[in-house]
């Protein structure tokens, strides 16, 4: 009888673990799913909840600043790669082609891959696996001791002194060596002339 109730203890503290798992899960957004032996909870990979469409934000709110960081970045490549495209695509074109014609030719060309490229890029930002590496990254950079106004002040002084300094010694450096060359006919003029 005793082995029966420690056997029943025992499942019950798994039992336990197994459930307080799956509560995180289902807080973190992340599927659990028990095997069949009874060992510990696997994890699949984060599933976005059923019911959400293809233009829901996945976490609205969590990892703000990271987020649109992400997308002043990824707008700024799509833009930049639209325009190239828009402006480059008329010199692929047979020339018996009109210009006006090459033009909205190019701008449909353009216009598709930024639709395109648009949606791939929703899409990738808002898979659930990329939206939590952008709100850890978020929370990391929380954590981050920024250095204070006066010592950064402080520190581009020195740098831009270092800087100054350097750039005097290799001038001078610079000027003696040209005369040296020139002194000894390995140049024929030195810095400051014949």
């Amino acid at each position: 009888m005793a082995s029966v109730t420690k056997h029943n203890d025992e499942t019950s503290e798994v039992d336990d673990d197994a459930a307080d798992e799956a509560e995180e899960a289902r807080e973190s957004g992340k599927a659990v799913a028990k095997s069949n032996k009874g060992d510990a909870p696997q994890r699949k990979a984060i599933a976005r909840p059923a019911g959400e469409g293809f233009f829901t934000i996945y976490k609205k709110g969590h990892g703000y600043w990271t987020r649109v960081g992400t997308v002043i970045g990824v707008a700024l490549v799509g833009v930049l790669t639209a325009y190239s495209i828009y402006a480059y695509t008329p010199i692929f074109l047979p020339e018996r082609i009109e210009h006006k014609t090459a033009v909205k030719i190019a701008l449909g060309v353009s216009l598709g891959f930024a639709t395109a490229y648009s949606l791939i890029a929703w899409h990738l930002m808002n898979k659930p696996a990329n939206v939590e590496f952008l709100i850890a990254t978020d929370s990391e950079m929380k954590k981050v001791n920024w250095t204070s106004r006066r010592e950064l002040i402080g520190s581009t002084k020195v740098v831009c002194a270092f800087m100054a300094l350097t750039a005097l010694f290799l001038f001078v450096c610079d000027i003696f060596f040209s005369e040296l060359f020139k002194f000894i006919h390995v140049l024929k003029f030195g810095y400051f002339g014949s």
